[in-house]
């Protein structure tokens, strides 16, 4: 099969560790030992990774250095170093997994724009939390004096907040796909991919913002034809009635049952909601009647591979 792997940015860097660039690559160790195995299994890998807490640590590294006069880096020019840094770490780590089991593939990471609406609604109303979790107090004095928009991410804590415009187009497509029809292995749209906006003469120019990673992971699994759409985040099952006395996981749904939960709320836009967003746009736009979703952790991938655990989105009507 045809895969596209979407790694949260925890996936590489855990909450409550310091995150830096040795944890960064234990964790990126641990995520890809499994993902050899789907490898190793036959399958064509196209992973994209989010890039949260380490766009966070780059733009507070650039607002210390402003206060020595170091000129400073754009979030455009901030998402592309994440993509070479985080995509030469999973690559590294990918091709020496493999060797190590006498499988040596070569795997490249490509950097990557995305085209986004320059009217977007969401460079007025910030969205998508980067960086690490804080305190309120902590949170508000950022807000005060760095000029952040902050909000309480799903109760874990709070954290700033940045533009998220919807995806249009990725601009490397042909690219990607040409790569994956060829069988190679790529990482591609770290961090949702560089924002940018195409002028009326047909022009590029960067956008500062940070694009969901799952919505471009839907056009990525679009864009190569695939057969799943695999979205690895911080917890095991999509839950219903989240954080309630009522919580229930859900084991699988379909698009139409999964449309109706988002529409009632279930699914918060700064958590879940991306997600379910992205599943029905690859499985409302796909061609393929057996292609699927599946949500779950990094831990439990394979598990959730073989049906043991995690949720499964598949086209169809409520059952």
């Amino acid at each position: 099969m045809k895969l596209v792997v979407a790694l949260g940015g925890n996936a590489l860097s855990a909450p409550g560790e310091v995150g830096d660039i040795d944890d960064q690559f234990r964790h990126t160790t641990e995520t890809v030992h499994r993902l050899a195995d789907l490898i190793g299994a036959g399958h064509t890998l196209l992973i994209t990774h989010g890039n949260g807490p380490q766009i966070g640590s780059i733009m507070r590294r650039v607002e210390i250095a402003a206060r020595q006069n170091i000129y400073p880096i754009p979030m455009t020019l901030a998402v592309a170093d994440t993509q070479g840094g985080m995509g030469y770490m999973i690559s590294q780590c990918l091709m020496n997994e493999l060797a190590s089991r006498g499988r040596w593939r070569l795997c490249s990471t490509l950097i990557t724009t995305t085209e986004v609406d320059p009217d977007d609604p969401a460079f007025r109303h910030p969205s998508k939390p980067i960086g690490p979790f804080y305190t309120r107090q902590r949170a508000e004095e950022h807000r005060d004096r760095d000029g952040w928009t902050v909000v309480e991410d799903a109760g874990r804590g709070w954290r700033r907040v940045v533009a998220s415009p919807k995806p249009i187009s990725i601009v490397e497509m042909p690219v990607i796909a040409r790569l994956i029809d060829a069988g190679e292995l790529v990482v591609a749209c770290g961090g949702g991919g560089i924002p940018v906006v195409r002028t009326a003469d047909g022009r590029y120019r960067g956008r500062d913002a940070v694009i969901d990673k799952d919505r471009t992971a839907a056009l990525l699994a679009l864009g190569i034809d695939a057969d799943a759409l695999i979205v690895l985040t911080g917890v095991e099952r999509v839950c219903v009635k989240f954080g309630t006395p009522a919580q229930r996981a859900v084991d699988r749904m379909t698009t139409s049952e999964a449309a109706a939960l988002m529409e009632a709320g279930e699914f918060p836009e700064g958590s879940m909601g991306p997600k379910i967003e992205a599943a029905l746009r690859f499985l409302g736009g796909t061609s393929k009647p057996e292609a699927f979703v599946l949500i779950t952790s990094c831990e439990r991938v394979l598990d959730a591979w073989a049906g043991r655990t995690g949720t499964r989105i598949v086209r169809g009507s409520r059952g």
